[in-house]
């Protein structure tokens, strides 16, 4: 194997994966260290892509010309829309998957794709001369790279906690990378300690189905992939059940041997995902919880419990999974744990994902302090995106918090910080309305295709989409006569109209849906997901204006740039805890300075009157 590369990528797990094929789809050479083959896209905790806000994420990746939403695709069980009721700003897909398909999935993708050379081995030093990085020592030997992208995910010093057990080793049994950390310090990275967990998996024939609810996939959705167009699955179901009162006691009861309340384990958990017995603490008012049973593979004997992880020990899980309707003949094949592992202070990047004290090393996923395998996928991608640009001379992509979810990921992140492991929500997003997962493809795919990630066959069925939307809502400015339209609007119990009304004007009647003018005549042959799309941009027309005014603001801030090397304590007028916040984030623009947590109207006016005396 060769020594000399454009970039080397640390980690192949899911921001590993996107970070290695969009640098070797944008022409560079790119090594993909893995600790362990087995390890590489492996779903070590939920089997599932997607979810509130998540399944925002993997549309936008897909929309840049990334891999996870056609891979998610290829290895689905189910797939369901979550919020269906609600707006459609809220509505995000998610869907089951088969682990191990995803993997090998995976695996064929990076073993088929030219100039990606995948190789088992754990990175153990980087090699950092005058300010920037220069490559990464596997064991004794060196491999050169002008640009690394570490994507350690969660194995950096990985310890599993279980009750009074503990184990140095990475997540599902995958040997820990202990070398590495030492050498992020030696080079100036801020290290912080982290923590998340998973649950138990039971045995599939040790369960009673007949005692749960049964959960079945959407019938009418699906992928999440533009370029998936059919369906490619078999659908499994999941099942829900729900903790009692005796689940509850036995936490309660055994609350000393759990390791997050003893003492024994010191990194910061995840708030919005948190174990069954840091749920039962914290909300003693709830009688039950629910707890869904998953497959892991399709047809296999493994079923994930989702919303029962814990580090309780193994004897205390037994008895307390027990409890539930349908699991009280369960058979353990794997025991919940949590693990603890190292990570970064993500202030000490800049937007682009490169460290701010050497250059070309940038990073990516978990080890910049997020949970989830969409976040670390988005950040992946921009990682890799930007490594092959900082490769090019070209300046960074940075995604804008009113352009993408994975803009609002990353501007969190590196301007905010996070001192738990972070996870994208809808609620993070000021621009819910514009930045729906139906769009992403309008949004981004023209920036993939300059970016040089989108290939011929994407922006052909992306061109096409576009043709068709455009003849779409010109026929959606057809005025459709009372015998017409009045059917569709008494069904909702309005009153008939008296005069023609525009097709598209429907759409603002609370009750009618899309499929009610995609059924008449003239609508029919158009293609029903492009319907949908035009639907929702009639109906939230009128907040889809609010929030452009608001984006157009917020942009004046944006782009006021700050100096990078400028020392705000000489600025008197600023507060101390601003000027400390902003020399450790140093923010790019006055939008990002006015980010940044602490620092108030009063400070920004503040920056804003230096701008205008400097002429800047």
């Amino acid at each position: 194997m060769k020594t000399q590369y454009d970039a080397i990528v640390i980690g192949a797990g899911h921001a590993g994966v996107e970070s290695a094929l969009a640098l070797a789809r944008l022409g560079k050479d790119v090594l993909l260290l893995a600790i362990q083959l087995d390890s590489v896209s492996y779903m070590a905790c939920n089997p599932n892509v997607g979810g509130t806000g998540k399944g925002h994420l993997v549309r936008e990746i897909d929309a840049l010309g990334g891999q996870m939403a056609i891979n998610a695709d290829h290895s689905l069980l189910q797939i369901k829309m979550l919020n269906a009721t609600k707006g459609a700003a809220v509505q995000s897909l998610r869907g089951q998957t088969d682990k191990d398909a995803y993997h090998r999935n995976m695996m064929a993708t990076l073993l088929s794709t030219p100039r990606l050379t995948l190789a088992e081995g754990e990175a153990t030093r980087l090699a950092v001369a005058n300010g920037r990085v220069e490559g990464v020592y596997v064991g004794a030997q060196l491999y050169t790279a002008r640009a690394v992208v570490v994507a350690s995910g969660v194995y950096l010093n990985a310890r599993i906690i279980r009750g009074e057990e503990q184990y140095f080793e990475g997540p599902s049994g995958f040997r820990r990378a202990e070398r590495l950390t030492q050498s992020l310090v030696e080079a100036g990275i801020p290290i912080r300690r982290f923590k998340t967990g998973t649950p138990a998996r039971i045995a599939r024939d040790s369960i009673d189905y007949d005692e749960m609810e049964i959960e079945k996939g959407d019938e009418d959705i699906y992928s999440f992939s533009f370029l998936t167009r059919r369906r490619v699955f078999v659908e499994e179901p999941c099942y829900l059940t729900y903790t009692n009162a005796d689940t509850h006691r036995i936490i309660l009861d055994n609350l000393h041997r759990a390791p997050m309340y003893n003492g024994n384990i010191k990194g910061v958990g995840p708030r919005y995902c948190p174990s069954i017995e840091d749920k039962v603490v914290r909300f003693p008012s709830h009688s039950r919880h629910q707890i869904f049973i998953e497959p892991e593979t399709l047809g296999g004997d493994s079923m994930y419990v989702q919303g029962m992880s814990t580090s309780l020990p193994r004897d205390v899980q037994e008895a307390m999974y027990r409890t539930l309707p349908g699991l009280r003949h369960c058979r353990f094949l794997k025991y919940a744990y949590a693990i603890e592992y190292d990570c970064i202070d993500p202030t000490a990047l800049y937007p682009s994902l490169e460290s701010k004290v050497v250059s070309g090393l940038f990073f990516a996923g978990q080890v910049n302090g997020s949970s989830g395998y969409e976040e670390a996928a988005a950040q992946g991608l921009m990682a890799g995106i930007n490594a092959a640009r900082t490769l090019d001379g070209k300046p960074p992509v940075v995604l804008r918090r009113d352009q993408a979810y994975i803009g609002v990921l990353i501007d969190d992140l590196v301007t905010r910080g996070t001192n738990e492991p972070y996870r994208m929500m809808t609620a993070r997003a000021e621009y819910r309305i514009t930045l729906r997962q139906d769009n992403a493809d309008r949004r981004l795919t023209p920036l993939g295709r300059e970016i040089g990630l989108v290939d011929d066959l994407r922006w052909g069925v992306f061109c096409d989409k576009c043709d068709e939307r455009a003849a779409l809502d010109k026929a959606l400015e057809t005025v459709l006569p009372p015998a017409v339209t009045t059917p569709i609007l008494t069904k909702g119990g309005e009153q008939a109209p008296k005069a023609g009304v525009k097709a598209r004007d429907l759409f603002k009647h609370a009750k009618v849906v899309w499929q009610d003018v995609w059924a008449l005549p003239q609508f029919h042959d158009f293609d029903s997901v492009v319907m949908q799309e035009a639907a929702i941009d009639c109906k939230y027309e009128g907040y889809l204006a609010q929030e452009q005014a608001m984006r157009e603001e917020a942009m004046a801030l944006e782009s006021k740039a700050l100096p990078l090397d400028f020392d705000y304590n000489t600025l008197d007028n600023l507060r101390l805890e601003a000027r400390q916040k902003l020399n450790a984030v140093r923010p790019l623009t006055l939008g990002q300075a006015a980010r940044i947590s602490g620092i108030s109207p009063a400070d920004i006016n503040v920056l804003i009157i230096y701008l205008l005396r400097e002429n800047k």
